[in-house]
């Protein structure tokens, strides 16, 4: 079945690099990299210790995880000189957050006795409009998102439980222009800024146990590793983290987008049990062949070799098959009523592109929220003031006629029991 092989890897292409930054990885060919920027689990945990003067990273197989993405960094993430320099800063970033979010759990204890009331979450497959329900939910005062300075420094950087959002923010910002610096072609897909929300896959870093490394990495044995393991102890992290966070933001309930949460939806209820959802649908065809563009790019930015040995180990990767599959579950929890009505509801892209404010009206209601009328013109304001394709337009490739009619049937289930109408045709 083409529905099963076809890859559409084989169609897309990089965009040539930054001048500057191909000269900075010829001149590191010659080089000892391993040496000169070690990615052993030892050397950045003693930096980060001795960055931020702290010891305890909390409880948990923290270390474990690390040292297992440690090794499959090293030995097949293939990264080129500027991808690694990267990699151990990121690394580095990821262990002073957690040291500094577990002290600053142990000094306010009254932090983690915090309840997070009634999160809403917002996932479907990449490319099916989840950053744009984001952004516009996000106008609603009720809703507090967390921002990439916050994901990355959740305690600002200059002292425990520091609130310095200005230093936050500055360092955020340096971090944020250098991903740009080294792949310019991302903005035309995904906007990002230190101030701006993130999906809050990016809260998971110092558990160093989530999807979000199989998404910037090309690492087999890491990926297989996730697999063996129970994810719990990361949404506990990504819980820590809200709440640290929501000592700063009083009163609010928790906006978190990130389709990798497709799969993980029945354990992320049992941590976030009066959780919300809000599922976005798309022709999967359509999504299918944007989120290749926009993996791609990720892993270019560390490596040559995007698509490492071949393999497709993220889900959102994966055949249609597999891809078609992370719905399953989904549908098993509303036909069960374990995510009951009132609990959930439906965005559909094409609906939205037509008449916007028709579809947030609707998952207002099925939520039973209340929309007030000053907030809908906020988000109507917003909508007029957000020009596409202000960044560059994202291109990418369409799925060839001769595979559409196998994939259809592939994503049959998934588009009946959710409606989702067809943007290819066959």
């Amino acid at each position: 079945m083409h529905g099963e092989t076809y890859d559409r890897r084989e169609a897309w292409k990089p965009a040539p690099r930054p001048e500057w930054m191909a000269k900075l990885n010829a001149l590191g060919e010659g080089l000892d990299v391993r040496a000169i920027i070690p990615l052993k689990p030892e050397s950045l945990i003693a930096q980060a210790i001795e960055s931020t003067g702290l010891e305890d990273f909390g409880e948990g197989d923290w270390r474990q995880h690390l040292e297992v993405l440690a090794h499959a960094l090293d030995d097949e993430a293939d990264l080129h000189f500027a991808g690694r320099l990267l990699t151990r800063c990121e690394l580095l970033m990821y262990l002073q957050a957690r040291l500094r979010m577990v002290a600053a759990a142990k000094t306010s204890p009254e932090i983690v006795q915090r309840p997070i009331d009634r999160p809403l979450f917002i996932t479907g497959y990449a490319r099916s409009g989840t950053t744009i329900l984001f952004e516009v939910l996000a106008q609603d005062p009720q809703f507090q998102v967390v921002t990439k300075s916050e994901a990355l420094f959740p305690c600002a950087p200059s002292e425990v439980g520091s609130t310095d959002v200005e230093d936050r923010n500055a360092r955020a910002a340096s971090y944020n222009d250098l991903l740009e610096e080294m792949t310019p072609e991302f903005k035309s897909a995904h906007k990002s800024g230190a101030e701006l929300p993130v999906e809050s896959l990016e809260t998971e870093y110092p558990a160093f146990l989530s999807d979000v490394f199989t998404i910037a990495f090309q690492i087999p044995s890491y990926a297989r590793y996730l697999k063996t393991q129970d994810l719990t102890q990361t949404l506990e992290w990504q819980k820590l983290t809200l709440q640290v966070l929501q000592s700063q933001h009083q009163g609010r309930h928790w906006l978190m987008k990130s389709p990798s949460h497709l799969p993980h939806l029945r354990k992320i209820l049992q941590v976030f049990p009066d959780m919300r959802v809000i599922f976005t649908h798309r022709d999967p065809l359509v999504t299918a062949d944007s989120v290749v563009s926009v993996m791609g790019t990720l892993y270019w930015l560390r490596t040559d070799n995007p698509w490492g040995n071949g393999g497709r180990e993220s889900w959102s990767l994966s055949s249609a098959v597999d891809r078609a599959a992370a719905w399953d579950e989904v549908i098993a929890l509303i036909e069960s009523g374990d995510l009951p009505r009132g609990r959930f509801a439906n965005f559909h892209y094409a609906e939205f592109m037509t008449d916007p404010m028709a579809s947030i009206r609707k998952i207002y209601d099925d939520l039973d929220m209340q929309l007030l009328p000053e907030v809908e013109q906020n988000m109507l304001q917003f909508l007029e003031q957000k020009t596409k394709g202000k960044f560059g337009k994202h291109e990418y490739e369409l799925t060839p006629h001769h595979v559409v009619q196998d994939e259809r049937n592939v994503y049959a289930r998934y588009e009946a029991f959710f409606g989702v109408m067809p943007e290819i045709s066959e």
